[in-house]
């Protein structure tokens, strides 16, 4: 989660969390990442997952990363001519690395608006986008078909499990996630891929995520208690992640 931090602040700092294409000199993307420096091609650099990646990677090279101030940490890797520029938004970076690794409950929210831009939405790109952040196994099950599809069998001890029907995508929660009795590391684990669901929910269409007893839906933009009226035991289950697609 610290790593997660830091690279929010440094990110929002460089970039305002924009994929931008320009910057001093060379530098591109959302950590303002140089070509002529050894952070990769332009084209890599532009790529989200890999100038995150790389970032990452150059942090972890940072002896206690985790026990520095976050201006230290940060400028260990990006060596920017204004260090203390990072600290102004470690608040911010803070709340959203607890949404996003799943340590806060129902807290990310997003307006529902939808990207009209979005070239794949519905099911298959859902699970196309958990495949791509949360590894090759993130949906596997033997039999399952989403959009006509046949999922192939998994690899050996899949992380998480998702089938599909119509446009709703169930993401089971892996048990080996727990930590305790009480479930709290699995419940973090459910809150991280809610939470994801919810931060890609213009560009995937998503409608509706539910986790927990607690649902979001892009008509009210927050996270509300489930209403007992029209909810089953699997929408108050920590045990599965439910999202709908608009189509």
């Amino acid at each position: 989660e610290r790593a997660v931090t830091i690279a929010l602040a440094t990110a929002i700092q460089e970039s305002g969390l924009r994929n931008i294409e320009h910057g001093d000199r060379d530098s591109l993307g959302l950590f303002q990442q140089r070509p002529s420096q050894g952070w990769g091609t332009e084209e890599q650099i532009m790529d989200p997952t890999y100038s995150a990646g790389i970032f990452y990677a150059h942090l972890a090279k940072v002896p206690d990363y985790a026990g520095l101030p976050l201006t230290v940490a940060a400028q260990k890797v990006q060596r920017s001519g204004f260090p203390e520029a990072y600290a102004k938004h470690e608040p911010d970076a803070e709340l959203l690395a607890a949404a996003l690794t799943g340590q806060a409950a129902a807290t990310l929210t997003c307006d529902g608006r939808f990207d009209t831009r979005a070239t794949a939405t519905g099911p298959d790109a859902v699970r196309a986008a958990l495949v791509r952040d949360f590894g090759r196994d993130a949906l596997q099950e033997t039999g399952a078909e989403v959009g006509g599809t046949p999922v192939p069998s998994p690899t050996p001890s899949p992380s998480v499990t998702a089938t599909a029907s119509g446009r709703t995508v169930n993401v089971p929660v892996p048990l080996g996630a727990r930590r305790d009795a009480s479930g709290r590391g699995e419940q973090q684990r459910g809150w991280q891929l809610a939470q994801w669901a919810v931060a890609n929910s213009a560009v995937l269409h998503i409608q509706r995520v539910t986790y927990a007893g607690q649902v979001w839906t892009s008509d009210e933009g927050s996270w509300q208690p489930v209403r007992s009226d029209g909810a089953g035991g699997a929408e108050r289950s920590v045990g599965v992640v439910r999202i709908v697609t608009g189509q």
